[in-house]
């Protein structure tokens, strides 16, 4: 099933049980659905791959915000994005813990022979596809640094 589709069915339900916060979440995955779905050279569809860089954009955008909230001293508005992002992330594949991406970014430093600091692109460019849509690029990049650095 699409996530077009479980988004609609989710939204269905929420507007029936009137929880706002669902439906705001739901609304704003389905807007942008419909924004990828009609850029140019889309042909009206989204592949799934497509589809998880689209969710993961939207929990970065609302992780930014909540932060900036935060600092702001606005917790009505923090409340809001934290909400949105718990529901947003219902769509996303589980994610790895952070000994499970430093296992990974391990293998990937054996596999290409990574020595030091200065194949930290090499490193990042394979993880970043390998672990895509399992772990934030931050922790990747984290982990990749405090490996390849002596």
């Amino acid at each position: 099933m699409s996530l077009e589709t479980q988004v609609m069915s989710f939204m269905k339900d929420a507007m029936k049980n009137k929880d706002e916060a669902l439906l705001r979440g739901l609304r704003a995955i389905k807007a942008e659905i419909i924004k990828a779905k009609t850029e140019p050279g889309a042909n009206g569809t989204i592949s799934e791959d497509g589809e998880m860089k689209l969710l993961q954009k939207l929990v970065k955008q609302r992780k930014d915000s909540l932060a900036i909230y935060e600092q702001q001293n606005r917790p009505d508005l923090a409340i809001k994005e934290s909400e949105e992002i718990a529901i947003i992330e219902k769509f996303l594949p589980a994610q790895m813990s952070e000994e499970e991406v430093k296992a990974a970014v391990q293998a990937i430093v054996t596999e290409l022979g990574a020595a030091g600091p200065q194949d930290l692109g090499k490193v990042m460019g394979v993880a970043t596809k390998k672990l895509a849509g399992q772990a934030d690029g931050k922790v990747i990049s984290a982990v990749a640094k405090a490996i390849l650095t002596p």
